[in-house]
């Protein structure tokens, strides 16, 4: 087996690697571990995007169980769909990559994502049926006649994503505040104008013309100049990217300056608060979460709860623990009150609904902290399973953060599928971040290069 589930489902480009045999074989699997009758299936709006669907169909139905192709929808609305019917979903989508890449990831039934321990039964029923297939006595038994799974469509799926979308604002409008959003020729080019409109608010729409090809191709939240130099040129309030599949989103205030996962975190987490809705007055966070963040939170009586990184770990703690906010720098939020998955569309509106509550600007809102400087590096071609017994580069970080003295940290990871280790550092300053990677960098391709 090539293809191993990382933080946020399978991925792969599609048709070489993620292929259609592999789907199939892949939602038999999930089918046999995870069971149902009944599964959805929705998908960004990749060329590949329907292959991988007739695929996912295919191993479905092979085992007995119905599939309802809810056609292009953002992630949030799939979970929201899982929620709405208490059945299993599954999202065609790889997210921020490339268009020739495609991935696959599971919400159980109640729109929750897969933990590690079925994800890595899936994977053990998988290698079974790519190397031995599906033998005798399980062809003898498989569902036949009116026992095989059916295909339906549901051309509903985006009206009630859009429906409970608005009902987060509980009546609330947005009248008077000019937006732009960078749907990124993805998942968002309906639902994320459509719901923006519908509450009142003077939008202008970039990248909302999927090709089937251009998804992510420089616009959406890895690329968000042009949504910068828009919100700008049309003095607008501000501005909104989303990535491809529309689970997450990165801000643009007035100025045109960014607006980071981090600080959207912090500017929600003190008004949840105030309004007593931030449960155990705590927001979860990965650990690549700025410093300033926490230094931030601290300074508020915020308390902050630390995850590995991954949106699905951070769902974890807050589900684990009773509490309501949590999210990544990159844009993942999660408002625990109305959705199980981060939401890049509902995330919007909940920031622009506070824009309008407060009065203020959101660069007047994001001054609620201070980005420490920040570098992230990837050093390649390493044995990344030495890691942890470095000696050397762990003596080294222990030397680097004692001269930040608290105002700075490394964060030394391996990658979780590449002969790579991720390397982040912040400091004070920006040249002494840049200074402390480049030295730990050097460390890691000394002390751990292969052969």
């Amino acid at each position: 087996m090539t293809l191993r589930f990382g933080t946020d489902g399978v991925r792969g480009i599609a048709n070489a690697e993620l292929t259609p045999e592999f789907t199939v074989a892949l939602a038999r699997a999930a089918a046999r571990v995870l069971g149902g009758s009944r599964v959805l299936i929705g998908r960004d709006t990749r060329r590949s995007g329907t292959l991988l669907t007739a695929a996912l169909a295919a191993g479905f139905t092979a085992e007995g169980m119905d599939v309802v192709d809810l056609g292009v929808l953002p992630t949030p609305g799939v979970a929201q769909a899982s929620v709405r019917d208490n059945v299993l979903a599954a999202m065609v989508s790889a997210s921020h990559n490339p268009f020739p890449d495609n991935g696959i990831k599971f919400f159980q039934p109640g729109g929750r994502k897969l933990d590690d321990a079925l994800e890595a039964r899936i994977e053990e029923e998988l290698d079974r049926l790519l190397v031995h297939g599906v033998g005798p006595a399980e062809a003898s038994a498989a569902p036949t006649g009116a026992l095989v799974g059916e295909l339906s469509t549901d051309a509903t799926a985006t009206s009630h994503y859009e429906d409970g979308l608005l009902e987060v604002l509980e009546g609330r409008r947005l009248d008077g505040l000019k937006v732009v959003l960078d749907c990124a020729n993805g998942a968002a080019f309906l639902a994320g104008p459509e719901a923006f409109t519908r509450l009142g608010a003077t939008v202008t729409v970039l990248h909302a013309e999927p090709t089937g090809v251009n998804i992510n191709a420089n616009c959406g939240s890895t690329y968000p100049q042009s949504l910068q130099a828009a919100v700008v040129a049309q003095r607008a309030d501000l501005g909104f990217a989303f990535d491809g599949d529309a689970d997450r989103m990165l801000a643009v205030d007035h100025n045109g300056e960014l607006v980071d996962g981090d600080q959207l975190m912090a500017m929600m987490a003190l008004d949840l608060r105030d309004r007593g809705l931030l449960a155990k007055d705590t927001v979860v966070v990965t650990v690549m979460t700025n410093l300033g963040f926490k230094i931030a939170m601290a300074a508020h009586g915020v308390n902050v709860a630390e995850t590995k990184v991954g949106d699905r770990y951070v769902l974890e703690e807050i589900e684990a623990n009773g509490y309501s906010l949590g999210g990544e720098q990159s844009g993942h939020l999660i408002l625990r009150d109305h959705v199980t998955t981060g939401d890049g569309i509902l995330s919007g509106l909940v920031i622009a609904d506070l824009v309008k509550r407060s009065g203020r600007s959101l660069a007047g809102l994001a001054s609620v902290m201070s980005r420490l400087p920040q570098i992230l590096r990837n050093v390649k071609g390493v044995d990344r399973a030495r890691l942890n017994d470095c000696t050397a580069l762990w003596t080294q970080v222990r030397e680097i953060e004692g001269r930040f003295n608290g105002s700075g940290r490394v964060l030394i990871r391996p990658s979780g599928t590449e002969s790579l280790v991720r390397v982040m550092v912040e400091a004070p300053t920006q040249q002494a971040a840049d200074d402390a990677c480049a030295e730990l960098c050097a460390t890691v391709e000394r002390e751990l290069r292969i052969g």
